[in-house]
């Protein structure tokens, strides 16, 4: 096929299409969502072909089609968080996290090739114009505009084509695999498992010199594999076994790659079998990890594991943040990975031809994902190609909002973020407070177009028009820690209204952004929920806030992987300042005032600087002499309850568990009221909209101000091993 250029697209331009899968039932969708925006170094591309990973997708297609009792059945992993959250947060918030997951699109698509359209800071030798393979699930998706991270695109050679560079990300998973056995030019290298991975696998392993055999159960797999010219036999073929050993001068096989998937064991156990004494066993596909030790002992043979497309998968510091590793020290990088194989294809040694069975246009990508889900044979689907050229030009965001409402007698509400949080709590607490849901912006245009669908905004928006939209009242901010400040002080610049989500700031210098944009009519409310909880107010009025008050809270938060986002200093600000926030502003303010020294400390940890602690305690000595502590524990189990808050003063003791028990002891005697569970999130909106409204009062921006302030200050303390003073 003639390469034709991809389109011009410009990045601000107007709505792009994007495939997306519901997880309740499968179903594939084009949906058309905002543009991307460029950041920092990453690569905003037009795609002009995308590859549908016949194995990887497949499996999502079939899980999804599932009903919920079999999927808890297919996937045991993630049935166990579930019942995990269950146990830590309870069945109802359970309930919606799972409903809501369910109700959501997910995109799909990893590997494609366009022309970049956009660079951002930090990125060098990409220009607009480029030819670019891209790479990464969530990032390389099935969509007309895709923003990448800089680590994850690839200069496409002259002479390939975008059809071919499409390919490069599955190519590189068959390339890892391929280093992973360590094979040298003449070594007997078989694949088991001829799908496309499989297949990719073979035609690099006789461009490199080898020997390959392919095995594969299904005919159509055999014989497109044997237009290779390599020796390639069905998996029930009584001669196997005789005719690989024939080939091999009864030797075996020097490594053998399993690219098969599924739950059966039998791929690693024919690959045993095969392979010579102290050969290489390199599982590449999602297949069981079982074999007969005896056999595994006698041969002493050598099982790995390869790891998608190379060092740097799964390490956010490399695929996010943009972060390269060294060639000195690590040579075949995910990235270079990737160009290799380009290399291959421009070189000429690795023919791509007669894998492409399917090709469609992504407006017709329904079909194009049920040929994935045909029975094997003649018509069996391999390479899988989305096209985005020739398609009619969406019109402009804006001209596909609908007109904005005239009576502004309900506040109008621009949502910035709209993750998981927001769609089971924020919004709907909202809409019961009957607002108007105007414009939403968020970092992907999938997760807007679907938040605008579901929750009846009027249009999609940038975060940046929604601050200055006229028709916009108040901006509700719920987006990654990093941007709260930031676009906190960009609303409030603008004369809005803003309720943002904790913490308000990671650090100083985003706190001053945020007091310097205060105006005296402002209105400021950030998340700490807690302290609208109906049992925060009984233990107020229990325990009356004075000199002689002393307050303890536990919180039982439960282990974090290292890798988590919370724990990125410049993006969560990790678990004291991200997490731990919410019960500096509690304590706080059932004390009645403001902290003036605090004093952290935290168990050491060689991987983490000491701010970023996964466990510390924290004390808090306020303006009034009433002191507190918090005990945050990331290292206990979840059968005990999450958070406990414990108050003492003038002879009554308080202990309030999970928000929905309050305890009251006094003159020896023990009241107990118990109510559903209520961190306090609805009443909180409730009091923002009243406030935007004019029917009630805000709590004094400076209460939260306050508690940032000791929040940051408990950061330095962690820091400096010293008590600091709050100013």
């Amino acid at each position: 096929m003639r390469d034709r250029a991809a389109p011009n697209r410009a990045a601000s331009a107007a709505l792009v299409r994007q495939v997306a899968q519901r997880a309740r039932d499968g179903r594939i969708v084009v949906v058309d969502a905002p543009a991307p925006a460029v950041r920092d170094r990453w690569v905003l591309v037009a795609n002009a072909c995308s590859l549908i990973s016949t194995g990887t997708e497949r499996s999502k297609l079939e899980l999804a089609a599932k009903s919920l009792p079999a999927k808890a059945r297919a996937r045991p992993d993630l049935t166990k968080k579930v019942l995990e959250r269950a146990r830590a947060s309870g069945i109802r918030s359970t309930v919606a996290a799972v409903r809501e997951r369910l109700e959501s699109l997910s995109p799909l698509g990893y590997s494609s090739a366009g022309v970049v359209e956009a660079v951002g800071r930090g990125v060098e030798g990409v220009v607009r114009g480029d030819r670019e393979a891209c790479a990464g699930g969530g990032w390389a998706k099935h969509a007309e505009m895709i923003a990448v991270p800089k680590t994850l695109v690839a200069r496409i050679p002259s002479g390939v084509t975008f059809e071919d560079a499409a390919y490069a990300t599955v190519g590189a998973i068959a390339l890892h695999g391929v280093r992973q056995s360590e094979v040298v030019v003449g070594e007997r290298v078989g694949v088991i498992g001829l799908g496309l991975v499989g297949q990719l696998a073979l035609r690099i392993l006789l461009a490199a010199g080898c020997e390959g055999v392919g095995i594969d159960v299904d005919p159509a797999a055999v014989q497109l594999a044997a237009e290779t010219g390599a020796l390639v036999i069905a998996r029930d073929d009584p001669a196997l076994e005789p005719t690989i050993a024939e080939h091999t001068e009864q030797l075996g096989l020097d490594a053998v790659l399993i690219c098969a998937g599924g739950r059966s064991s039998d791929p690693v156990e024919l690959a045993a079998q095969l392979a010579r004494d102290r050969g290489r066993l390199v599982v590449v596909g999602d297949v069981a990890v079982q074999a007969d030790r005896e056999i595994l002992y006698r041969k002493e043979l050598e099982l790995r594991l390869s790891r998608s497309y190379g060092p740097g998968r799964y390490d956010r510091e490399y695929e996010e943040g943009g972060r390269d590793l060294p060639a000195g020290y690590v040579r075949w990088t995910e990235q270079r990975n990737i160009q290799a194989f380009l290399q291959l294809v421009a070189s000429g040694r690795l023919q791509l031809s007669g894998l492409t069975t399917h090709r469609f246009s992504v407006d017709d990508a329904a079909d194009a994902y049920s040929v994935l889900t045909g029975p094997a044979g003649e018509g069996r689907a391999f390479g899988v190609l989305l096209d985005y050229r020739d398609l009619p030009e969406r019109r402009p965001l804006r001209d596909r909002s609908r007109q904005p409402v005239a009576r502004r007698d309900r506040i109008r509400i621009g949502l910035i973020g709209a993750g998981s949080f927001a769609r089971r709590i924020l919004l709907p607490g909202l809409q019961a407070g009957g607002a108007d849901l105007v414009a939403v912006a968020t970092e992907s245009g999938l997760t807007a177009a679907d938040v605008a669908s579901r929750f009846g905004f009027e249009r999609t928006s940038l975060a940046d028009e929604i601050c200055a939209s006229d028709d916009i009242d108040a901006v509700v901010i719920a987006t990654r820690h990093s941007t709260h400040a930031a676009l906190a002080a960009t609303a409030l610049g603008a004369g809005k209204s803003v309720f943002v989500e904790k913490p308000l700031a990671l650090n100083w210098d985003q706190l001053n952004l945020v007091e310097d944009a205060l105006q005296p009519s402002s209105l400021l409310v950030v998340g700490f929920n807690r302290r609208f909880a109906p049992l925060t107010k009984r233990f107020q009025d229990e325990i009356r806030a004075s000199a002689e008050c002393v307050l303890l809270a536990r919180v039982n938060a439960g282990p974090l992987p290292r890798d988590h986002w919370l724990n990125d200093p410049n993006e969560g600000g990790g678990r004291l300042i991200g997490e731990g926030c919410h019960f500096v502003d509690l304590l706080m303010h059932i004390a009645g005032a403001p902290a003036k020294t605090v004093y952290a400390a935290a168990s050491p940890d060689p991987d983490l600087p000491a701010e970023l602690a996964q466990s510390f305690t924290a004390t808090l000595r306020c303006a009034n002499g009433a002191v507190g502590s918090i005990v945050y524990a990331g290292n206990g189990d979840a059968s005990l309850p999450k958070e406990r808050v414990e108050g003492y003063s003038g002879g009554v003791a308080v202990v309030l568990d999970d928000f929905r028990q309050l305890q009251i002891h006094v003159g020896g005697k023990k009241r107990t009221i118990r109510l559903r569970s209520d961190r306090g999130h609805r009443a909180q909106l409730e009091c923002f909209l009243g406030a935007v409204g004019g029917k009630c009062e805000p709590p004094p921006i400076e209460s939260y101000l306050a508690s940032t302030r000791a929040t940051l200050a408990l950061a330095e303390s962690l820091r400096s091993g010293r008590p600091v003073d709050v100013e």
